[in-house]
């Protein structure tokens, strides 16, 4: 009579004959029901790719001061092939000091201004919004494609492949901003040797170079560009995942910001190791004058740019600027994967 006047216990009485049973999959239902909305979203092209670009953003305004010191300094032995080509400037070299990165930083900020440190940032930006985005995705599309589900840790040698791919195509496509952000990095230098402006904005640097070499001058030294960025992405995304899933496994470390410091700090190393050779014959192919007809007048091309470079001025000529480019990569990886793997938490994303 009780039971039946109550009603209830019947439904108490079921619940026990099978404990736990039913609130499990209740509650399992209802989390997976909701789930997959919010992480499909969180992990589609469309997010890491905005994610990526505002994450590489945050990283390129902290670190662009010690970029600008690293082009400068790899700019400095150029000196005297420009004053050959110019005998009128005869005091271009002497003007043109060899100082360290510490100096450089100080004598840019002393005698152009400390907001000059950040010029040519605004180009920098327009470049990480094709470069990082698309080296970011494409990683990941070819890591999945390699694994089930993209979490598991590659094998050395495809997760090279996939670095090496994914940095090329993306620094093909974002090469016109970068010949525009390292021309303008160098205006203010030439402005102090007595040299008149090439270019006094962006848009005037782009426009310049499409009027001295077509569409097709927007790619002028793309090839040692695309070749720094295989071998810098070698060493950014290929040792980050490496070392990422190597630390949790082997040290049964969760996935959280002691595990991205370390892996991070390593990327930024073996970056500036493999990258910074490039990175030389990289800007100076993309700074050298140009004739009518947009040809460089310095270098036939990135094996000539090499090939002079040690024969004049040393093999360690290859590695100048490696101080301030490891300083920078080193901190704009720890900025940049910080943000990313940050921002992707806050959103619920799962872990890159």
């Amino acid at each position: 009579m009780a039971a039946a006047a109550t009603g209830s216990p019947p439904e108490e009485s079921a619940t026990p004959a099978a404990p736990g049973a039913s609130p499990a999959p209740a509650s399992a239902s209802g989390r997976h029901q909701l789930r997959p909305v919010k992480y499909d979203y969180a992990d589609s092209f469309a997010c890491t790719y905005i994610v990526s670009v505002v994450a590489a953003s945050i990283a390129e305004l902290a670190t662009y001061p010690l970029d600008l010191t690293k082009t400068r300094l790899q700019i400095q032995g150029e000196a005297a092939a420009v004053s050959a080509l110019a005998t009128s400037r005869t005091n271009a070299k002497a003007n043109m000091q060899y100082r360290g990165m510490v100096a450089t930083a100080f004598g840019i900020a002393r005698e152009e201004g400390a907001l000059k440190l950040w010029q040519g940032v605004t180009p920098a930006l327009y470049r990480h919004v094709v470069y990082s985005g698309v080296r970011i995705c494409s990683y990941d599309l070819m890591r999945k494609e390699f694994t089930e589900n993209g979490t598991q840790a590659l094998p050395v040698w495809k997760s090279a492949l996939c670095g090496v791919t994914a940095g090329a195509v993306a620094q093909w496509l974002a090469s016109p901003a970068d010949l525009v952000k390292v021309q303008i990095q160098m205006e203010g230098r030439r402005r102090l040797m007595g040299e008149p402006p090439r270019v006094n904005s962006a848009g005037h640097a782009f426009r310049e170079i499409v009027q001295r070499g077509g569409v097709k001058g927007l790619w002028k030294g793309s090839i040692p560009n695309v070749q720094r960025a295989a071998l810098v992405n070698l060493g950014d995304l290929t040792t980050y995942d490496t070392i990422k899933h190597l630390i949790m496994h082997r040290l049964q470390m969760p996935d959280c910001h002691t595990v991205h410091v370390l892996a991070s700090v390593c990327a930024g190393f073996v970056a500036a190791i493999m990258g910074t050779p490039a990175d030389v014959v990289k800007t100076r192919i993309m700074n050298q004058p140009t004739d009518e007809k947009g040809r460089g007048l310095l270098y036939r091309g990135s094996v000539d740019c090499l090939r002079q470079t040690v024969s004049k001025e040393g093999f360690a000529a290859l590695y100048k600027g490696f101080l301030p480019c490891w300083i920078r990569m080193a901190p704009w990886s720890l900025t940049f994967w910080l943000s990313f793997e940050q921002i992707r938490k806050m959103i619920g994303a799962s872990s890159y």
